[in-house]
């Protein structure tokens, strides 16, 4: 039986388990990478001068970090069982190749993380103040570099180097490990996802610590913790930004259709021009378009009139090399998460510009208006990596493998009825955990760390509007 009733097939079922489940734990990623730099960077400021307003900063987002860092372990076991579940066919095609990265990943990466976060956790007031300091600093570098082994295996799927196809099981075998972890796309994926993911942690201690000032709590540690978050901002969304148009431009070259369908492009066109708002279809007669002349042939070549390939040459050239079907994805899914994920980006530029110039007038806590708006960003960070990652994803389909294996090839040969059963049990699961994680992360978000000395206790400075 390869369909439940109401016609959905085992993909279809296996595609929206493994969307649901991977979009919730990416989720916590790149929170817990930004947020664990930043508080090894508050616990280095409190090191450094003594100041315990910088203590209660550390100990603050320290808690708010371990228990994201918690819920994204739990939910990331559940994405190597997927590919045992639901996609067999594609763990044995890539098993020779994802074995060695995936496995440095847990026993270097993770083991790092969980170890030095124990000594972290468990040895303030027990180990020395700088071997405390160290392993928060550890753990930190535990969580970047598991995130790099993640993306130069998703890398290796995006463009695929450093391997051959074994004649007689027709698998992927790898031949240069050192090509594998050195492709061209990891170093941008890899440096893009940092970013976005340090870009994160700054808008989430930003938005936590504008919140608080309003509130009128703590004014001497939420105002170090939001100016240090600030300069984060700026920073990571320029790094973000520069990254993103570097990977736009490698986009042309490796994935053209990922490119023109983004823009909903069907003919080759020189000086392209870019499509800020489109209303009605994407087939090519939209109703009413907002259009900025040349910046797609900008944003794709570097030139002013470069040359982008357009949806209905590649689909001629694509069916032309791997034989009969459809290499379109899901345009109005490229087009608008695109859209989202720079707009956003473009808009978090913004908030730590704002707070930037608030910073050098010394107006930043006493600002109602900008401390408002930097509450209110605190989900778009992450609402920019869900859609970013969509991008990314669909905008390789038909391909799991980027040119050797199909998504369709890769799903493993079993009923719907067992899919759909576990879809709905990790769905039930994911809410109940997202449940707890919101609930867990809004009650600690509220409650300030207690001012120890009187001298701390700082009178709440009147607001400037």
């Amino acid at each position: 039986m390869n369909t439940l009733i109401g016609g959905i097939s085992t993909l279809s079922l296996a595609r929206w388990q493994f969307g649901i489940t991977t979009v919730f734990h990416f989720l916590f990623v790149p929170l817990t990478i930004g947020l664990g730099l930043l508080v090894a960077v508050l616990q280095t400021a409190f090191y450094k001068t003594k100041d315990p307003a910088y203590d209660r900063m550390t100990r603050f987002f320290g808690k708010l970090f371990l228990v994201n860092f918690a819920i994204g372990v739990v939910t990331g076991i559940v994405q190597e069982f997927q590919f045992g579940m639901d996609w067999s066919r594609y763990s044995t095609f890539v098993g020779n190749i994802f074995g060695a990265p995936l496995a440095i990943e847990g026993l270097l990466a993770f083991f790092m993380e969980s170890t030095f976060l124990g000594i972290w956790i468990f040895g303030r007031g027990r180990v020395s103040e700088r071997v405390h300091l160290a392993s928060i600093w550890l753990a930190s570098l535990g969580t970047i570099l598991s995130a790099a082994f993640i993306i130069a295996a998703n890398s290796w799927m995006q463009h695929p180097v450093g391997y051959v196809i074994d004649p007689l099981t027709h698998q992927a075998v790898m031949t240069n490990f050192w090509a594998v972890v050195t492709n061209s796309t990891f170093f941008l994926a890899y440096g893009h996802v940092l970013f976005s993911a340090f870009l994160t942690g700054s808008v989430f201690m930003l938005a936590i610590a504008a919140w608080h000032l309003r509130k009128g709590h703590d004014f001497a540690g939420f105002g170090k913790a939001a100016k240090i978050a600030v300069v984060a901002v700026v920073i990571t969304a320029v790094g973000t930004m520069f990254l993103g148009d570097s990977q736009a431009k490698q986009m042309e070259t490796q994935q053209p259709m990922k490119m023109a369908a983004a823009e909903a492009l069907y003919n080759t066109t020189n000086g392209a021009s870019f499509s800020l708002l489109t209303i009605g279809d994407l087939s090519g007669n939209p109703v009413f378009q907002v259009r900025v002349p040349h910046i797609l042939s900008v944003l794709a070549t570097n030139t002013w009139n470069g040359k982008v390939q357009g949806i209905n040459e590649l689909q001629k050239e694509a069916t032309a090399k791997y034989g009969a079907g459809s290499y379109v994805p899901v345009i109005w899914v490229l087009y608008w998460t695109f859209r989202i994920m720079v707009g956003l980006g473009i808009l978090l530029f913004v908030l730590g510009g704002a707070g930037l110039w608030l910073m050098r007038k010394k107006r930043l806590e006493h600002s109602p208006r900008f401390l408002r708006f930097a509450s209110w960003m605190v989900l778009a960070p992450f609402i920019a990596n869900t859609t970013g990652w969509i991008f990314t994803e669909i905008g390789r389909q038909p391909w799991v493998v980027y040119g050797l294996l199909k998504t369709s090839a890769a799903v493993s040969v079993i009923a719907p009825g067992y899919v759909a059963t576990s879809l709905i049990g990790f769905t039930g699961i994911y809410t109940l955990l997202a449940i707890v994680e919101i609930g867990l992360m809004v009650r600690l978000a509220k409650v300030p760390e207690p001012v120890l000395g009187e001298t701390e206790a700082q009178s709440v400075p009147e607001l400037i509007y």
